[in-house]
């Protein structure tokens, strides 16, 4: 690689286990769920030490600072060491799953009916714009 030190978006994102595959994670990064530095990135976007990455996978938002750059998914130990979330990041994430726990679950009897399939793709379009 020509730039020692930096590496891909989406190769970092899967080596730090916020997604799965690579692919996914170019998928969110062209849906606009990925930011570097408070711009909209690119797959190609080159991310080093410093960097500050918003990644939103709803229904949470994290907010974290590169440590360390890899383009190998390893042990999620090693994952770990690659970033630093935020306080303010994580208390939110925190408070937005401390609410969701409260909730009631949705209550469908058997089979959901058009309304009640209605009713839950509205939740879910509303939970993604967040």
């Amino acid at each position: 690689m020509a730039d020692e030190g930096k590496v891909r978006i989406d190769l970092w994102l899967v080596a730090a286990r916020f997604f799965k595959t690579r692919g996914l994670a170019t998928e969110a990064i062209d849906a606009g769920r990925v930011s570097a530095n408070h711009e909209r990135a690119k797959a190609s976007k080159l991310v080093k030490p410093g960097d500050v990455l918003e990644v939103r996978r709803p229904p949470y938002e994290h907010v974290v600072k590169v440590l360390g750059v890899a383009t190998r998914r390893g042990p999620a130990a090693d994952a770990q060491k690659l970033y630093e979330e935020t306080a303010e990041s994580r208390s939110k994430r925190e408070a937005l799953a401390a609410e969701m726990k409260s909730m009631p679950p949705p209550v469908f009897k058997g089979r959901p009916t058009k309304k009640d399939r209605r009713t839950l793709d509205r939740f879910i379009r509303r939970q993604d714009d967040d």
